[in-house]
């Protein structure tokens, strides 16, 4: 009778151990796939943030002045390109990074395809054909490559109506 007690006592200890390990298990994957959920989340907040300086410039009318603080923000920026198209410069500039640039009908899409040696003292310039009236008005462009990543600024300068 002792032999038996003791051995319900151990199988039960055994069970209780084996339920014990699989909640814990459990327990363990599912807080690792909220883990990976909120890893997401916070990818994907830190990407907004990230891009939300760029915002300002997403198909909207600037000021001259406002375009010559973003090639002087932005020129150096590493793998950015900064392309102004001014009254005497129809074809435009790049600063920065070259891009080759797509248009696309729900956005520009361009990847990085060299660096630029344009100065961005000419913008300044008043006797260059790349020069920037900061009363001019200029519409802005966001580029974005295939990732969603913005690469580039592209300013084309409007007409007075």
């Amino acid at each position: 009778m002792n032999n038996a007690s003791t051995a319900l006592k151990v199988a039960a200890g055994i069970f209780l151990t084996i339920a014990l390990i699989t909640i814990v298990v459990i327990l363990f994957i599912s807080a690792q796939e909220a883990t990976k959920t909120a890893q997401n989340n916070f990818s994907d907040i830190q990407t907004e943030l990230a891009q939300a300086s760029f915002t300002v410039y997403d198909d909207t009318s600037i000021s001259g002045s406002q375009v010559v603080n973003a090639i002087r923000k932005f020129k150096d920026k590493g793998q950015f390109g900064i392309k102004v198209h001014t009254g005497k410069n129809k074809s435009g500039v790049w600063y920065g990074s070259s891009l080759n640039v797509v248009d696309a009908s729900d956005g520009s899409y361009g990847s990085v395809i060299g660096k630029s040696d344009t100065d961005a003292g000419v913008s300044w310039d008043e006797t260059s054909p790349n020069y920037v009236n900061p009363s001019g008005k200029f519409r802005a462009q966001v580029v974005k490559d295939s990732s969603n990543v913005v690469r580039g600024l592209i300013f084309t300068q409007t007409t007075a109506k």
